[in-house]
């Protein structure tokens, strides 16, 4: 139960960092469908950043980098070019599968071996990290997962507690009313879509700088829409995107222990298993309060 516990708050980290980014995206009006592109993309740049550096550091920047680049494309298509959002972000997911392929294989040939780099090592934190139970819990995890919890109390501070944070809820919510106070609406949605596809791709880059030390294009698998789905199950809210990611995380990391042990349920059924949640509380998730111009572009002639 503890290893379970300690890697469910693992596995929860990119999940974390790809919620919270979709949640003020997505306060400003803005549904970033291209996470699961942004993650992939991340993933890949923070595996080639850090193999051919040799830095685990400069894999996190070129992640870093990989996710400001996918997210500048679809902000220049939906919020310059005002197009839809749904689709735009679909075919940049399909377009990051292909990028993410050719270039690895242009890159690195086909290799006999997979190729594999150092994972980020585990950063006891001290005194904390010797509480029985808690400490190894919470406080023997890498960087990202430290980053990642740091960013909650900032994340909801700045968001209801700044001049900021009104902006980009009120932008979401009547443009219109932030036009007329002289703030250019467009331009707080094309920044807060770059600022969150720079955490998507670090989010991304987990799977392979801080998990499992390699790549392949079906590494995310899926869990940048599931990240997606805990921003509208967390009522766009910080605060139910931590909860959301803790569930989620616990349900990835049993689908784990379970593949890697004995079990009497069916292999498919174990894997499926965040999914699965994601759908059933979907289903039964009734009380949505979603941002009054989400998916809508914006624009002053309207």
């Amino acid at each position: 139960m503890l290893n379970l516990l300690t890697r469910a708050i693992m596995m929860s980290t990119p999940l974390l960092l790809g919620a919270l980014a979709e949640v003020y995206a997505e306060r400003t009006g803005m549904m970033i469908c291209a996470i699961e592109g942004i993650f992939l993309i991340g993933a890949w740049g923070g595996f080639v950043g850090a193999y051919l550096s040799g830095s685990l550091a400069l894999g996190l920047l070129a992640a870093v980098a990989a996710g400001i680049a996918m997210a500048l494309v679809y902000a220049f298509v939906t919020v310059t070019l005002r197009q839809q959002q749904v689709v735009t972000g679909t075919a940049l997911n399909i377009l990051a599968v292909g990028v993410c392929a050719f270039f690895q294989r242009v890159l690195f040939g086909v290799p006999t071996t997979p190729l594999q780099i150092d994972t980020l090592p585990k950063l006891p934190v001290p005194l904390l990290s010797r509480i029985p139970l808690l400490g190894e819990i919470f406080f023997q995890q890498n960087i990202l997962t430290y980053l990642a919890y740091i960013l909650i109390p900032i994340s909801i501070f700045v968001l209801y507690k700044t001049s900021l944070g009104l902006t980009i809820r009120s932008t979401g919510e009547n443009p219109v009313a932030v036009d007329v106070a002289g703030i250019n609406v467009n331009r707080v949605r094309f920044l807060t879509v770059l600022a969150a596809g720079g955490f998507g791709g670090l989010a991304g880059s987990f799977y392979t700088v801080g998990y499992l030390g390699m790549f392949t294009t079906s590494i995310i698998g899926g869990r940048g829409w599931i990240a997606f789905a805990i921003c509208f199950l967390g009522n766009w809210s910080p605060k139910g995107a931590v909860l959301g990611t803790l569930a989620f995380g616990l349900a990835d990391a049993i689908s784990v222990y379970f593949r890697t042990g004995t079990t009497v349920f069916p292999t498919e059924l174990i894997i499926a298993l965040p999914y699965i949640l994601t759908i059933v509380l979907t289903i039964f998730r009734s009380n949505f309060q979603v941002p009054a111009k989400l998916g809508v572009p914006y624009s002053k002639e309207n």
